[in-house]
Parts: structure tokens; C-alpha cells; sequence
């Protein structure tokens, strides 16, 4: 077991969570299957993602805000993530989360869970309705590696400590700056650059990849 402090992030969507958030936005906006088709081929590296997101966001102009909570009902954690999160804080390491996704959704999940750094998009509401917009610098590849160097030096961790867990092309970049890199049931792109791959919905086999 190390005793090396080390900062764990996890990218959220299909990695620290089961779902796509958006995902569940689309279907109650009725626009999934277009939605799905942009996801998937951002993810693959095909897309680049802030322009994908845009496309995406658009397409949920209208949608009531009170899909929200019930997209946060629908979430489900990845097996093995609270235990994972627990894991590191008993023994004193740090947890962040980055993501593509939104605030709005993943809010009330980062503090009943305690999370130490997060970072993700913010879906615009106006009159109780989402525009179609995202407020701010949208959270890509280049953000979550520098969000990945901003939280190691907040939780006082050498770069070289850091671990970065995703799935997707938008995870590339802090991947590649991580001193440990683990792909979780990725696309082939992610898998190749990691420098270790999960082939299994679950996140318990972490801990001993990574020495805790």
C-alpha cells in the first residue's frame, strides 16, 4: 500500500456515473437518437467536442427545468465509485470529477459524496427553461487537463501523482499529463493512449491498479 497523496480524477458520464446526462435530457426532449449520434462520434474523436456540445445543448432549447431533478433521479454511480471515493478519503487521498456534462444535474451528487474539486458545464435557464445555451468557458479535453493540474496543486500533489480515469476522447489530455492514466470500458483511441485499461463495468479493480 502506497502512502504516496494522491489526486484521483474521473471523468463523469459512462466512467464515474452509468448514464450520458445529456442523454437523459434528449429523451425527455424527445431529440435522443440525434443527440446519441453526436455523443458518439465526439467520444470517437470525429467531433470536436466543444462544437458537438453546442450542437447538442441546442438542441434542448424549451425543455422545462424541472427535468432536472428528474434527470438526477435517474442517475445511477458505477459500481465500485462510492467505495472508490470512500477508499481515498479515508486514506487521505483526494477525489475530482470534470465533465462534459452539467452543474445543473450533478450538483447534489458532488456534495452528498463530498467531492474535493469539480468542474463541469452549466446548462443556461431562463424563465424556468433551458435556451439551448451553456453559460461560460465550455469544460473540453484542454479544460479537464487543466483543471487536473489546478486541483494537484490545491490538494498539494505532484502532477506526477495524479491519476486520470475516463472513457472518452475528451479525456485524452488529462490522460496524457496524469502520472497514472486507466481507461474505463473506452473507445479504442482512449484505450490505446492509457496506460491501463478496465474491460469491465466497475470500478472496484482501481484501488489495486493504482497501489492504495
Amino acid at each position: 500500500m502506497s502512502t504516496t497523496k494522491r489526486l484521483v480524477q474521473l471523468d463523469v458520464d459512462s466512467t464515474f456515473i452509468q448514464q450520458e446526462a445529456i442523454e437523459l435530457l434528449a429523451a425527455k426532449a424527445g431529440v435522443l437518437d440525434e443527440v446519441s449520434r453526436i455523443t458518439a462520434a465526439a467520444m470517437r474523436g470525429e467531433l470536436d467536442f466543444a462544437q458537438s456540445l453546442i450542437a447538442r445543448v441546442a438542441l434542448l432549447q424549451g425543455l422545462s427545468e424541472d427535468v432536472i431533478m428528474q434527470v438526477q433521479r435517474e442517475i445511477t454511480l458505477t459500481d465500485g465509485a462510492a467505495e472508490l471515493v470512500t477508499t481515498l478519503h479515508q486514506r487521505g487521498h483526494c477525489v475530482s470529477l470534470v465533465s462534459g456534462g452539467f452543474t445543473n444535474i450533478l450538483q447534489p451528487m458532488v456534495d452528498e459524496m463530498r467531492i474535493d474539486f469539480y468542474r463541469a458545464n452549466t446548462l443556461e435557464i431562463v424563465d424556468g427553461h433551458l435556451t439551448g445555451k451553456v453559460l461560460g468557458a465550455i469544460v473540453d479535453r484542454a479544460a479537464k487537463a487543466v483543471a487536473l493540474r489546478e486541483f494537484a496543486q490545491a490538494c498539494a500533489v505532484d502532477l506526477a501523482n495524479t491519476v486520470a480515469i475516463g472513457d472518452g476522447a475528451n479525456d485524452l489530455d488529462m490522460m496524457e499529463i496524469a502520472g497514472i492514466s486507466i481507461a474505463f470500458n473506452a473507445k479504442p483511441i482512449v484505450e490505446a493512449a492509457a496506460d491501463y485499461s478496465i474491460k469491465e463495468p466497475s470500478l472496484r479493480s482501481v484501488a489495486s491498479l493504482i497501489n492504495l
